[in-house]
């Protein structure tokens, strides 16, 4: 099961010392021990607007992110909150609270931009608090979302150097819009509406090419091109004023059982709907992934530079390239430690084990990998398991030579006690000991498990033995001269055929070395088509998801256009009615 990481408090993720962002290694260590996968709800909006309380209501809560009871911002930089997901198993929940835009004792629009920057880029949702209505002022106050473009990049290198707002689509996250204090009816025209319904009217975009109306149309065009899925959610006022610095200390029943109802409806939204982080790829974000995505934005940021998405998702490919190429080995290693039984009988015997294990090795880095340019680290891992598997084969050599070795001097001893006894050095003497050492060559080849080194070994130490077997044969004076010569050629034309033997063996291991190597190149070939083919349809799946999103604001845009020119019509045959029914009654009057 995979772990996660639960955090009594919250813990400052990134730290603003002087309007310089770093981030905090104590919550990178606790964002590196989260193995699920991550569900970031991020919350920004004006200083003193109660988003730390909606942050420890989504913790299940009432105290954790501070409150603060004065006009002056109490949150500094971006603090997290991982917890439990309540409703999605084995995923965990990270709440990043962020600190106050527009703070006065800060006074710098720079710095704000960089925190509403960096909670858009980490988060799968985004919260947006405000107080009040959607007016023009609320508006003016969102002006960061005009400036995204100029604070996040999606490609490193644009096509055509513009890049789209489909390319931010990608991996912007779920907008929600929190409207605190909120103390209008939801209608228009005399009809309710939702606060979705409110939310929409309210980005709705004005007629006319003026410097006004471009002012007016910039941050709603942009709310519409960035966010396609948009949220709204109106809250009343929690309690008296005078209780308000108290609002953690109190419990629902001592609130407004309004705003008791709205906050519970907007908790049980986020937590069914909002999405797990996901990157382009369907990279699901888990803990040391997010790790890293904090770490590249803001030291890009640090640095003077934009931070780019795709820059961001390609340090996070290399480094967990990186560890899928020793995942990926260490389980080879692993595999063939437990079921490899050395020395084997046959280098194939070997050889078909290798196999298996590479392939579910090659399978262990097709599955922690991703965004692989060149396939740079899929041919490391090919190199390192060749290399693992030559290591196997030495110790297989190895083990077999120490094994016949040990069996030749147990197997051989009693004709070499023989020759220390003498028992050879008499008439008839060399008969006894070439029986003899037959009789102990077949025991020894009948001994099973000796592996690939078992001839090389035997034929080793019977050349160390030749000088021996000369001299018993030399001093049997029951042979002829004759019969020695033609024993001393039988003797040396055995030799030849085993040594024959041994590299004939060789070759053909040789061979099937060779004929493994094609057969590991096939897999891997294999295994990177099959990869290529689920990327590939998951690449046109986020496509046409961006798309269909993208259209379906065009096609709303569309709506409206036709709405407001039926409505221009509409007043114009009106007015024509009016005039005519006044013309009309002036030609009776006269």
């Amino acid at each position: 099961m995979a772990s996660g990481v639960h955090m009594q408090e919250p813990q400052c993720l990134v730290e603003n010392i002087n309007g310089r962002l770093a981030v905090n290694p104590k919550a990178l260590k606790l964002l590196s021990a989260i193995e699920q996968p991550l569900v970031v709800v991020a919350i920004v909006g004006l200083y003193r607007t109660g988003k730390s309380y909606l942050m420890n209501k989504l913790a299940g809560k009432n105290k954790g992110f501070s409150l603060g009871n004065t006009v002056q911002s109490h949150t500094k930089g971006i603090w997290m909150w991982c917890v439990p997901h309540p409703k999605k198993r084995e995923h965990t929940l990270v709440l990043l609270d962020t600190e106050g835009l527009g703070d006065v004792e800060k006074g710098d629009n720079q710095n704000d931009s960089w925190i509403f920057a960096l909670a858009i880029l980490l988060s799968s949702t985004f919260v947006y608090n405000s107080m009040g209505t959607i007016n023009q002022q609320a508006m003016d106050q969102l002006h960061y979302v005009t400036e995204l473009t100029e604070r996040i990049r999606a490609k490193s290198e644009p096509d055509d150097g513009i890049e789209d707002s489909a390319d931010f689509v990608s991996f912007f996250p779920d907008f929600v819009w929190t409207l605190r204090d909120f103390s209008l009816d939801l209608e228009t025209d005399g009809e309710s509406i939702t606060a979705d319904e409110y939310l929409e009217n309210s980005l709705k975009l004005k007629k006319g090419t003026s410097q006004k109306d471009k002012n007016f149309n910039l941050p709603r065009l942009c709310i519409r091109k960035f966010f396609p899925k948009k949220k709204c959610f109106i809250f009343d006022r929690p309690t008296q004023r005078k209780k308000l610095g108290q609002l953690e200390d109190l419990g629902d029943d001592e609130l407004d059982p309004e705003f008791v109802q709205q906050s519970a409806e907007f908790c049980s939204y986020i937590f069914l709907n909002s999405k797990t982080k996901t990157l382009s790829g369907g990279i699901k974000v888990t803990g040391p992934r997010l790790e890293t995505l904090v770490l590249t934005f803001v030291n890009t940021i640090s640095s003077g530079d934009l931070p780019c998405m795709e820059n961001a998702v390609l340090a996070l490919a290399e480094i967990e390239n990186s560890a899928a190429v020793q995942k990926a080995v260490a389980h080879y290693e692993q595999q063939m430690a437990e079921k490899l039984q050395l020395p084997t009988e046959t280098l194939q015997e070997l050889l078909d084990l290798h196999r298996d294990v590479e392939k579910e090795a090659i399978d262990v880095f097709m599955k922690n990998s991703f965004k692989d340019e060149e396939n740079v680290f899929q041919k490391e891992l090919a190199t390192k398991l060749d290399k693992k598997r030559d290591e196997f084969c030495d110790q297989n050599i190895k083990a077999s030579s120490e094994r016949c070795s040990a069996l030749i001097k147990e197997i051989f001893s009693p004709l070499e006690e023989g020759v220390k006894q003498g028992l050879y050095a008499k008439r008839g003497g060399y008969r006894l000991y070439v029986e003899k050492k037959e009789e102990l060559k077949i025991k020894y080849l009948e001994t099973p498990r000796k592996g690939l080194q078992a001839e090389e070994i035997l034929q080793e130490y019977l050349k160390s033995k030749e000088s021996v077997g000369e001299a018993i044969l030399q001093t049997d004076q029951t042979l002829s001269e004759k019969e020695k010569q033609i024993e001393v050629e039988r003797v040396k034309a055995e030799a030849a055929q085993a040594a024959a033997k041994m590299l004939e063996e060789m070759q053909i291991r040789n061979q099937q070395i060779m004929e493994q190597k094609e057969k590991s190149y096939q897999e891997h070939v294999r295994q990177l088509a099959e990869k290529m083919e689920k990327d590939r349809a998951q690449m046109l799946e986020e496509q046409e998801r961006t798309m269909a999103l993208k259209l379906q604001e065009q096609a709303r845009l569309i709506q409206e256009g036709f709405q407001e020119e039926n409505r221009r019509l509409h007043n114009e045959i009106q007015n024509l009615q009016k005039k005519m029914k006044k013309s009309k009654k002036e030609c009776l009057l006269s």
